[in-house]
This record gives structure tokens, sequence and C-alpha cells, in this order.
């Protein structure tokens, strides 16, 4: 999934989720440091994410059309709740979608190597494209 179709379905979701107080493009919140994010509304707080994206293995910018490849869609878990941390919150999201273009979602701050300051998400599709969700 390419990141501009990734970040419209992250807005799909929060919207959709009873979970958020809002949800839009970054560049409509005002915090257009990256061609792609969105800015999500969390009890009261609100908190702007980066997303960049890697094309499946092998695949080239010329004619990649992002079809999207299906697959078993990874466990859902608890779903996102206020009160969550940021980090937290957008990856309970991400996997109670139940999409079955997800292959997988990984917490930056959970990792054995994590880097401290940095708070995000990894998404693995089933073509193997990646996006990577910074939060700014």
């Amino acid at each position: 999934m390419r990141p501009g179709r990734f970040q419209e379905f992250v807005i799909g979701l929060a919207e959709s989720s009873g979970a958020a107080t809002g949800a839009r493009l970054l560049t409509e919140a005002g915090g257009a440091v990256v061609p792609c994010g969105v800015a999500i509304g969390t009890g009261g707080e609100e908190s702007e994410w980066g997303i960049l994206g890697q094309l499946p293995d092998g695949a080239k910018h010329d004619g990649f059309d992002d079809t999207p490849v299906h697959g078993e869609p990874v466990a859902p878990g608890d779903g996102p709740r206020t009160g969550d941390e940021p980090e937290a919150w957008l990856a309970a999201l991400l996997a109670r979608a139940q999409s079955p273009e997800i292959a997988g979602v990984e917490r930056w701050s959970v990792r054995e190597d994590m880097r401290p300051g940095y708070a995000g998400v990894t998404v693995r599709f089933h073509n193997s494209a990646r996006v990577f969700v910074r939060l700014l």
C-alpha cells in the first residue's frame, strides 16, 4: 500500500473507530513537514504522524500500480483506548482493522534495537511493501 493510499486508510479507520476525536491529513493540520502524514485526535490531544513507504521487493517506481495482495490479517488484539500512548493507540487501530493487505504491525518502542525518542510503527503488507509511520 503506497503512503498516499495508506494515509486515507488510516483516516478512515480513525474516523470509524469511535476512539478518535478527529482525523485529517497532516497538511490540513498545518504540519506539512513530510509529503504524507496524518493528524489524529484522541482524548483531547492530537498526534501527528509522518508516513514513508518502501515498495515491494524488486518493484520499481515506474509501472508500479499498487495492486492489493491479500493474505491472513494480523491478530486483532484489543482496540485502541483513550489514554493509550500514541504509538500503542495507532498499532491497536491498525491491527484491529483486520485488513487482508496487512501482514504485520510492529511498534518501534518495544523492539530490542529501539532508538530512544522515536515512536512509530512499521506496517508490513502481504506484497512485501512496508510503510513507516513515525510520531512527529
